[in-house]
C-alpha cells in the first residue's frame, strides 16, 4: 500500500504543479481566518484613524470657514470713559466708515449685547457700571483687512473719534489659529502612526503563520514552488482578514464620527459652525478600509518574500 500523501500536494504533483494559484494554491497553507486576532486589530486601527481623519478634515474645515468669515472683518473700539463723550465719537466714527470706500457694511453692538456679552466675568447692574465699556463697531471691508487698509481707516477716524481703536478680527483669532494647526498636525501623525501599528500587526501575523507552516513551505518548493507564489498565498489570506477588519473598523469608526458630530453640532452656532465633513471628506473616510488593505497586503507580501530569502 503506497502511502498516503496530503491532499493538496497529491493533486498539484498529479497535474504538473502548473498552475500554482487560487484556491488550490490556498489549501497548501492551512488558514483560518477568524482565530486569529489580526483581524479585529486591523478593526480597531482602521476605527481609530477614521476617527483621527474626521477629526483633522473637520478641524481643516473650520480654519478655512474662520479665516474666510473673518479675512474682511474689523471691529472698531472707541475707548472713552466719559459716556457723552463715548457716544458723540461712536456716532462720528459711524458716519466716517459709512461713506469710506473700503467698508462694505457695518453695525453698532448695542450696549445691550455688551452686557449680556460681559455679564460672566463682570457680573450685573452696578458692579458692571462701575467699569467704562468701549463702545464697539462690527465693520466688514470690501476687500481683506490688511496693514494698509487698517492705518488708513485708523487715520480718518483719528480727528472726529481720537479714542478710536481698529482692530482686525482675524488678529485676535491668531492663537486660536495656531491651536488648530497643531491639531491638525496632532491627527497626521495620529493617522500616520495607527498604519504603522497596522503594518507591524500583519509583520508579526506573517511571521507567526510563515514559522507554523514552515515544514508545508519546504515542501512546496521542494515541488517547484516560487517565492512569489508562496507569498501571493499569504498575501491573499491577509487581504481577506484586512477586508473584513476594515469593514467593521469602518462602520464602528463612522459611528463614532456621528456621535461625536451630534455632540459638537449641540454646541450651536459661532466658529463650530464650520467644522461639519464635506462629502468629499466622507469619500476619504470610506476610502481609509482600502487603504488599509492595500498596506496589509504589500506588508505581508514584502514580510514573506524577505523572510524566505532566509528560511530557504
Amino acid at each position: 500500500m503506497s502511502e498516503a500523501r496530503p491532499p493538496a500536494i497529491g493533486r498539484t504533483v498529479a497535474r504538473g504543479f502548473s498552475p500554482f494559484a487560487g484556491e488550490r494554491a490556498a489549501q497548501l497553507v492551512p488558514h483560518s481566518r477568524l482565530a486569529g486576532p489580526m483581524p479585529w486589530v486591523i478593526a480597531i486601527m482602521v476605527a481609530l484613524t477614521v476617527i483621527a481623519a474626521a477629526g483633522g478634515l473637520a478641524l481643516s474645515n473650520l480654519a478655512r470657514e474662520a479665516r474666510a468669515e473673518l479675512s474682511g472683518g474689523v471691529t472698531v473700539q472707541i475707548v472713552e470713559a466719559v459716556p457723552q463723550e463715548r457716544e458723540r465719537q461712536a456716532a462720528a466714527a459711524e458716519q466716517i466708515l459709512a461713506e469710506h470706500p473700503a467698508v462694505g457694511g457695518l453695525k453698532r453692538v448695542s450696549d445691550a449685547e455688551l452686557d449680556r456679552l460681559l455679564e460672566p466675568w463682570l457680573g450685573v447692574g452696578e458692579e458692571l457700571e462701575t467699569v467704562p465699556i468701549p463702545a464697539l463697531i462690527d465693520v466688514r471691508l470690501v476687500g481683506d483687512a490688511d496693514r494698509a487698509t487698517l492705518t488708513e481707516l485708523q487715520q480718518s477716524l483719528l480727528a472726529q473719534a481720537p479714542g478710536a481703536r481698529v482692530d482686525a478680527q482675524a488678529g485676535w483669532l491668531g492663537p486660536v489659529f495656531s491651536a488648530i494647526a497643531s491639531l491638525q498636525w496632532l491627527a497626521l501623525a495620529l493617522v500616520i502612526l495607527l498604519a504603522a501599528t497596522s503594518s507591524a500587526a500583519v509583520w508579526l501575523a506573517a511571521r507567526s503563520a510563515l514559522g507554523a507552516n514552515r515544514e508545508t513551505i519546504e515542501i512546496v518548493h521542494l515541488l517547484g514552488g516560487t517565492d512569489s507564489q508562496i507569498a501571493r498565498i499569504f498575501q491573499r489570506a491577509v487581504g481577506f482578514d484586512a477586508t473584513l477588519g476594515g469593514t467593521v473598523g469602518l462602520a464602528l469608526g463612522l459611528a463614532g464620527v456621528l456621535v461625536l458630530g451630534q455632540q459638537f453640532a449641540a454646541l450651536g452656532a459661532g466658529l463650530m459652525g464650520g467644522a461639519g465633513l464635506t462629502w468629499l471628506d466622507w469619500i476619504l473616510l470610506a476610502l481609509v478600509p482600502v487603504a488599509a488593505v492595500a498596506i496589509a497586503m504589500l506588508t505581508a507580501r514584502m514580510t514573506v518574500l524577505s523572510a524566505l530569502r532566509t528560511m530557504l
